[in-house]
């Protein structure tokens, strides 16, 4: 994937609205994907939007990671080698049933995941546009 030189990273600053339902402190995403040319881009469109995101190459290390940290929200790949990004969606449902996902991929779609018992919130195919993912991430964070 080639980085556009028009890229600018300062259109996607949107300011979270918070309410007395939400803490001052900043949410926190968690990106995970074995590409590490995505989890840039995912996180420099999400960083603005007023988060806290950590990324991750390894869907194990995540979950580790995700029943110390608690994430309000979690972005991750479909296809990463040993634990497919649905088998991540299904651990991070079993910790904690309303977690929020986001599940993406440029290899299968919304069918992957039609007859599963744990689905993500939401699905998008790669190559997303930059607006959709944020899009999505404030939706997601706002409900």
């Amino acid at each position: 994937m080639q980085r556009s030189a028009n890229f600018n990273p300062a259109i996607f600053r949107v300011n979270m609205n918070t309410s007395a339902n939400h803490s001052a402190a900043k949410p926190t995403v968690f990106v995970v994907d074995d590409e590490p040319m995505l989890l840039e881009l995912a996180a420099v469109i999400i960083k603005p939007l007023g988060c806290e995101v950590r990324t991750f190459r390894d869907p194990e290390a995540a979950l580790k990671e995700f029943s110390i940290t608690r994430p309000e929200l979690v972005l991750t790949d479909y296809a990463m080698g040993r634990m497919s990004g649905m088998d991540l969606v299904r651990e991070c449902r079993r910790l904690n049933p309303r977690q929020k996902i986001i599940l993406v991929s440029g290899t299968v779609d919304e069918h992957v995941f039609a007859d599963a018992p744990a689905k993500p919130d939401h699905f998008l195919s790669k190559p997303y546009q930059l607006q959709e993912l944020s899009d999505c991430v404030r939706d997601l964070l706002a409900a």
